[in-house]
C-alpha cells in the first residue's frame, strides 16, 4: 500500500553520510544495460535501498513511486512478505535441482499445470526458463524444430514487427526490431519479416478509422507475407500491447483481422504475454483484452512479481506433438536450461499467483483503471503531449514538437528521456523510450489515492521537461 512523502526511514541513516560511495564503486565495477557507458561515469547511478508498496527509496532517503514498476514486471509492488516465505520454504525443502532426463519436482509440476489452466486457450504443455528473452528465444527454436518435423525445412521465416520488442538474446533480438538494440550487434542473424506498427495516432491516415486502419494493416500483411512466400513463414510474434516500442496500444479489430490471414496462410501466431500477462490489461492475459488465440504464449515478469526470475512457454497440442515426433526421431529435445523450472523461482511463482487469485487482482485492475486511464488521457492537454493512450494499468504518451501536425521530435533530440529524467527529479520514475514515447505501468496494486499523486508528479515532470526542452532550444 502507498506510504506518505513525509514517512522517514530511520533504519537509512547510515547510508546518508557515506555518500556517494556505493555510486563510485558501482561505476568501478558494473556494466549497466540501456545505458550510455560513457556518461555513466559522470552521472553516476540512482542506488535503490528500500522498496515498499508501490515506492522505492534510494540510499540518500529519497522516495520515489515507481511508475514503471520497476521493468514493467513488479506487480505486488516491492515488499510482499508472502514471497519471501516462499521462498524461504521452498529453500529449505529443496533449493535446487534440474528436469533434464526425466527428473522433476512438485513446485515445477503445479506451476505447470496452473498456468495450463489459466491460458487463455487450451495449450498442451509448459516449458520453463528464466527471462522472457529465454522465453521467446525457445520459442524460436521450437518453431524450427516443429518445421523440420513437420517435414517443411523452408518454413523459418518469423514475422514481427516495427518497434517490437522481444527480448535481447541473439535470437529474440533479431525480432526486436528497435534501432539501438540491433545496430552493431550484428542482427538479425536470420530472415525476419517486420510488419507495420499498429500505432493509429502515427499511421492512420486522415480520417481513418481504427477499424479501417486495422483492415488496412491486415491487407499490408497479407501483401508482405505474398511478397516473402508463405511456404518461408513459419510464425508471427506479436505483443498485445506494444511495450518497450511505446507502450502502444492495438487499434479496433487488429488482432482477429490479422489472424484471419495468418491462418489463411498455416502462419503459427506467438503471443508474447511478457509484460501484458497476469492483469496488467484488466484481464489475466492480454491475449483475453484483445481476442488473440496463440498457438504459443510466453510470459515472464509478472509471473512471479519479478521477484525472482522466471519465465514460461506454452504451447498447443499440435505443436507438443510434433515436438514429441522430433524428440523421439532424434533421440532427445536437445533444448533446455540449467535453470529450467528451478524449484525456488516455481515456488514463489505459484503463492504470486495464488494472491493474484485471493486479493482478485484482476478486479483490483478494472475498479482502478477508469481513474488511471482518465488521469492519463487528461495530459493530452500538455504542450509536449500528442497522444495519451492506453488499457488497464499501462499507458503512453507521444511526445511532439507540434500538436496541430503531429510532427514528433528527432530520436537523437531525446526528449523522453529528459522528461523521464524531470520525472525522477519530481519523485516518479517512469520510462523515456525510443522515438520519445514515455510510458508508465505502475505495480497493480496500486490505490487511487496512489493514482492521483503518480500524476500530480507525471504532470510535474511533464512541466520540468517542457521548460528544460525549450531552454535547449527543442521547440523553435
Amino acid at each position: 500500500m502507498g506510504y506518505p512523502k513525509s514517512m522517514e526511514y530511520p533504519e537509512m541513516n547510515d547510508l546518508r553520510p557515506r555518500g556517494n560511495s556505493l555510486a563510485a564503486r558501482d561505476i568501478a565495477a558494473l556494466v549497466h544495460p540501456y545505458t550510455n557507458l560513457r556518461t555513466h561515469e559522470t552521472e553516476g547511478p540512482v542506488v535503490m535501498a528500500k522498496g515498499r508498496g508501490v515506492y522505492v527509496v534510494d540510499d540518500n532517503g529519497k522516495e520515489y513511486i515507481e511508475g514503471l514498476a520497476g521493468l514493467w514486471c513488479a506487480s505486488l509492488g516491492f515488499n510482499e512478505p508472502r514471497l519471501a516465505e516462499a521462498a524461504q520454504r521452498q529453500m529449505k525443502d529443496l533449493p535446487y535441482y534440474h528436469i533434464f532426463a526425466g527428473k522433476s519436482h512438485e513446485p515445477g509440476i503445479v506451476l505447470a499445470e496452473k498456468l495450463k489452466e489459466m491460458a487463455p486457450v487450451p495449450m498442451s504443455k509448459v516449458f520453463f526458463a528464466s527471462s522472457g528473452s529465454e522465453a521467446n528465444d525457445t520459442a524460436i527454436k521450437i518453431l524450427w524444430y516443429v518445421s523440420n518435423a513437420a517435414d517443411k525445412p523452408k518454413r523459418k521465416k518469423i514475422i514481427s514487427r516495427e518497434k517490437a520488442y522481444h527480448g535481447v538474446t541473439i535470437a529474440a533480438a533479431s525480432l526486436t526490431k528497435l534501432p539501438a538494440n540491433q545496430r552493431d550487434f550484428d542482427l538479425p542473424i536470420f530472415p525476419v519479416a517486420y510488419a507495420e506498427t499498429p500505432h493509429h495516432y502515427r499511421g492512420a491516415a486522415p480520417g481513418e478509422s481504427e477499424e479501417a486502419y486495422s483492415t488496412r494493416l491486415a491487407e499490408n500483411l497479407e501483401k508482405l507475407i505474398l511478397a516473402e512466400d508463405p511456404e518461408t513463414i513459419c510464425a508471427m510474434f506479436a505483443e498485445p500491447v506494444m511495450g518497450a516500442g511505446g507502450a502502444i496500444v492495438p487499434p479496433a479489430g487488429y488482432f482477429p483481422k490479422i489472424q484471419k490471414v495468418l491462418r489463411k496462410y498455416g502462419i503459427l501466431l506467438v503471443a508474447d504475454e511478457v509484460i501484458c500477462g497476469f492483469g496488467r490489461t484488466g484481464n489475466m492475459w492480454g491475449s483475453q483484452t484483445y481476442g488473440i488465440e496463440p498457438d504459443i504464449l510466453t510470459c515472464a515478469k509478472a509471473l512471479s512479481s519479478a521477484y525472482v526470475p522466471i519465465s514460461a512457454v506454452m504451447v498447443s497440442e499440435p505443436i507438443f506433438q510434433a515436438m514429441q515426433r522430433q524428440s523421439d526421431k532424434i533421440g532427445t529435445f536437445g533444448h533446455g536450461y540449467t535453470y529450467s523450472a528451478h524449484p525456488v523461482p516455481a515456488a514463489v511463482a505459484l503463492e504470486t499467483l495464488k494472491i493474484y487469485e485471493e486479493r482478485d487482482l484482476v478486479g483490483h485492475v478494472r475498479r482502478v483503471a477508469p481513474r488511471f486511464q482518465a488521469a492519463l488521457r487528461a495530459l493530452a492537454d500538455h504542450p509536449l503531449v500528442g497522444e495519451a493512450s492506453g488499457v488497464g494499468l499501462i499507458g503512453g504518451l507521444q511526445l511532439v514538437k507540434d500538436k496541430a501536425t503531429k510532427t514528433c521530435f528527432a530520436p537523437s533530440q531525446a526528449v523522453a528521456p529528459l522528461v523521464a529524467k524531470a520525472c525522477e527529479a519530481a519523485g516518479l520514475m517512469v520510462r523515456g523510450l525510443f522515438d520519445n514515447r514515455v510510458a508508465v505501468c505502475p505495480p497493480l496494486i496500486i490505490t487511487e489515492a496512489e493514482i492521483d499523486e503518480l500524476f500530480a508528479r507525471f504532470r510535474k515532470g511533464l512541466d520540468d521537461g517542457h521548460a528544460a526542452a525549450k531552454a535547449k532550444g527543442l521547440l523553435g
